[in-house]
């Protein structure tokens, strides 16, 4: 036990959900492969570098932009930090720090995503090198994004995709959104049934005003958990290489969520 585990001290968002005792007890998320559609992911970050799965089935931008990893925003590589980072930063920031990470890029450079660009980003994520007698499909999904335009309906466009993956026994994250303090601000795909939606807390583990909450437009309850989404140490963009270990104090559904991807990614190896 403790091989891997990154030197540096834990964020407290990683305490709070109890990540550390996972890792003490040998469980790092080694030999299990996360991915995210999101942004994109900065792959010069210290704390993604060496984490990145490489090859030419690890990396997918459906807007035909980038054909290896990069992130016009630093979104991507915020949720990332959470969900892989280790102590580049000075302290330990990711909940699966022995996981690997792939990554769709579903969001062109002006920040748009169609949804025949997002349907593309799921067909992918079910088999990423095309050939279906190798098993190279991420263990889990982390999708800090939703149709905030549409609340409290039930835009069912992406459920036939979840609904696939999930039958490849994938795990589906979402952020819940950040329609609160109101009930009724559940947003899709989140909302579906297959969907694990993921809401805030603060360092009080206290709800955040923001975090979006239900019951479910499309059923059920809404979200299914909260995780650390306020004031959260993650990694930021390197602005092409210039700060290699840059961080960021992020705050938003979209940081909770991944914490939950990471856990996932925990309890798989274990």
């Amino acid at each position: 036990a403790g091989e891997g585990i990154p030197a540096g001290t834990p964020e407290w968002n990683l305490e709070a959900v109890r990540a550390p005792e996972l890792w003490n007890l040998g469980y790092t998320g080694a030999g299990i492969v996360v991915a995210t559609m999101d942004t994109g992911v900065d792959a010069n970050h210290l704390d993604l570098a060496s984490r990145f799965r490489g090859g030419s089935n690890s990396w997918y931008d459906p807007n035909g932009q980038h054909s290896t990893p990069y992130d016009y925003n630093g979104h991507g590589t915020r949720v990332m930090g959470v969900l892989v980072g280790g102590d580049a930063t000075g302290s330990t920031i990711g909940m699966a720090p022995g996981a690997k990470w792939i990554a769709v890029k579903m969001f062109n450079d002006s920040g748009s995503a169609s949804y025949s660009v997002i349907h593309l980003g799921f067909q992918w994520l079910l088999d990423p090198d095309g050939n279906p007698s190798t098993n190279d499909a991420p263990d889990v999904v982390n999708n800090s994004w939703g149709f905030r335009q549409i609340v409290n309906q039930c835009f069912t466009e992406f459920q036939p995709d979840i609904q696939v993956l999930k039958a490849a026994e994938i795990g589906v994250v979402f952020s819940s959104g950040n329609g609160g303090p109101w009930a009724y601000t559940s947003e899709s795909p989140a909302n579906y049934p297959e969907s694990f939606a993921t809401g805030a807390v603060d360092v009080t583990l206290s709800i955040a005003d923001f975090s979006g909450r239900g019951p479910s437009a499309c059923g059920g309850l809404y979200p299914e958990a909260v995780a650390p989404g306020v004031n959260v140490k993650t990694a930021d963009r390197t602005y092409g290489g210039a700060g290699l270990s840059a961080s960021i104090y992020a705050t938003g559904t979209s940081i909770a969520a991944p914490h939950v991807s990471g856990a996932m990614a925990l309890l798989l190896d274990a």
